[in-house]
């Protein structure tokens, strides 16, 4: 079974939502809050517009994500969203390579920077979003620290180079928002988008039995 026709794992419950992103920590989050689903990743043009401000930007791409994927899938509602790590002027996506993931986690070191979280809902009404602001901020990390976590190759594919819920957790000194938010998937916004559509969360995801 591909990407693009995965139901929940291991769930065996009607999926009630269409998840347009590959991401594992997203369908992971809907999982935890009782929402089967299938996924089908959205494939857009990700690039930041010249000049765009960083919170119209999470919220101009999430919204394309699930646009472009409800034009195709029209018998579920389709939830998106888009994650970027903010710093000053800068933004940080996923790294391209090891040195822009190192010196990504260079730059956040012992500083406080943003994680925006845009999260979109599209429906047959039409289109919701709501948008997770967190603080975050990480203690100082040397050299050879930074090196070693990219060579995990836990930070390969995260927005800022580093994973909260994973082996980066030993660098978060603090964090003022949301927890669900930084992972990817802000799960009060999510629940607020999905209950004001008639989507049902907490519902039972059976699971197949080895």
């Amino acid at each position: 079974m591909t990407d693009a026709t995965r139901t929940s794992p291991g769930s065996t419950a009607p999926p009630v939502l269409c998840l347009g992103s590959a991401s594992p920590r997203r369908r992971a989050l809907l999982e935890q809050i009782g929402v089967a689903h299938l996924v089908r990743p959205a494939q857009i043009d990700e690039r930041r517009l010249n000049a765009e401000p960083p919170r119209d930007y999470v919220m101009r791409v999430a919204r394309a994500k699930a646009l472009r994927v409800r034009a195709s899938e029209r018998d579920l509602p389709v939830l998106a969203a888009d994650t970027a790590v903010v710093l000053g002027e800068a933004v940080f996506g996923k790294p391209r390579d090891r040195a822009e993931g190192i010196a990504m986690l260079e730059a956040l070191s012992g500083r406080t920077h943003e994680v925006l979280t845009a999260v979109a809902l599209a429906t047959a009404s039409g289109l919701t979003a709501a948008l997770s602001v967190s603080a975050v901020q990480l203690r100082s990390t040397s050299a050879a620290e930074r090196a070693r976590y990219w060579d995990t190759g836990e930070p390969h594919d995260k927005a800022g180079a580093y994973a909260i819920q994973g082996r980066g957790a030993v660098f978060v000194e603090s964090l003022a928002g949301s927890f669900s938010g930084v992972m990817g998937l802000p799960l009060y916004e999510t629940a607020q988008l999905l209950g004001a559509a008639g989507v049902a969360y907490w519902l039972p995801i059976d699971r197949e039995r080895p």
